[in-house]
């Protein structure tokens, strides 16, 4: 596609790089730490994450500056290494007991996306999955976004068999709206969760989120399930989103918020944007 005429490609790294580390298992295979979460050490501009794992362990990821003063390229030695640690997940290193070792046995990998257009040639050719939209894994959607690809384009070729020419460009039409949202929202949750989660603001709108999903859970669904575990397009799914977050930020200068909740001006209010 790179050779063809007009084929608009941009392949950009983001200033963070990401390394796994490891935290094993228990006595007995026992988790170490609560099984049923996502774990996120939030550092402001970098983080540590850990997710469970069948065998009771957790795979950690360092997500870091690649370059700079506070980076990958500063952590030279073990000793630098262990510094860090201790000044940022002291309390992680309980549960890393080779942290230093795994460390540097394991690569420093870079974190790009790419964004390109027409995904189509010749009605013969169509980019799916990363070829046309790999994006940063702070969503988790990569893969669910390739195969959300098959299967719009499985629903045309059902419906226009082998007419290539009209299924092509409906597929890239329909899909590159909803890739570009899904990179944008990827981009915007790292911040979220390098950094948001330790704002007592955000943490406050989300407990209203969950007060209105409650209360509404058939017209107000937070923007996180919307996008994980609906059908709903991604960019559908973005514009719902940023619309819900006009309303919880209303809310949020609510005083007492919980004890006003179930009046008609608040329930109206909500309405308003349901």
């Amino acid at each position: 596609m790179l050779k063809t005429d007009r084929f608009n490609y941009a392949q950009t790294y983001i200033e963070h790089s990401y390394k796994e580390l490891h935290i094993p298992a228990g006595e007995n295979g026992n988790f170490l730490m609560e099984k049923n979460a996502l774990h996120i050490w939030p550092r402001k501009n970098f983080m540590l994450i850990a997710l469970p794992n069948m065998d009771g362990s957790f795979t950690c990821t360092l997500f870091f500056q690649t370059e700079g003063e506070e980076s990958f390229a500063a952590l030279k030695t073990e000793n630098d290494v262990e510094q860090f640690f201790k000044k940022y997940f002291a309390d992680a290193i309980a549960l890393m007991p080779d942290y230093k070792k795994v460390f540097f046995a394991n690569p420093t990998s870079s974190l790009p996306y790419i964004k390109c257009y027409p995904w189509t040639y010749k009605n013969k050719v169509a980019l799916i999955g990363d070829a046309a939209h790999a994006v940063v894994p702070f969503f988790g959607q990569g893969m669910n976004c390739g195969f959300e690809d098959c299967r719009i384009l499985g629903e045309l070729m059902d419906e226009h068999g082998d007419d290539w020419k009209t299924i092509f460009p409906l597929y890239q039409q329909s899909r590159k709206p909803n890739a570009d949202a899904i990179l944008e929202l990827a981009l915007n949750n790292f911040i979220e969760m390098r950094d948001l989660v330790a704002d007592k603001k955000f943490l406050r709108k989300k407990q209203i989120e969950k007060m209105v999903a409650n209360a509404f859970p058939e017209k107000f669904i937070p923007a996180y399930s919307m996008v994980s575990f609906t059908h709903i397009p991604y960019a559908e799914a973005q514009r719902i989103g940023k619309h819900h977050n006009e309303l919880l930020e209303k809310l949020f200068l609510v005083e007492n918020l919980e004890e006003k909740f179930s009046s008609d001006e608040i329930q109206e209010m909500i309405k308003e944007y349901l």
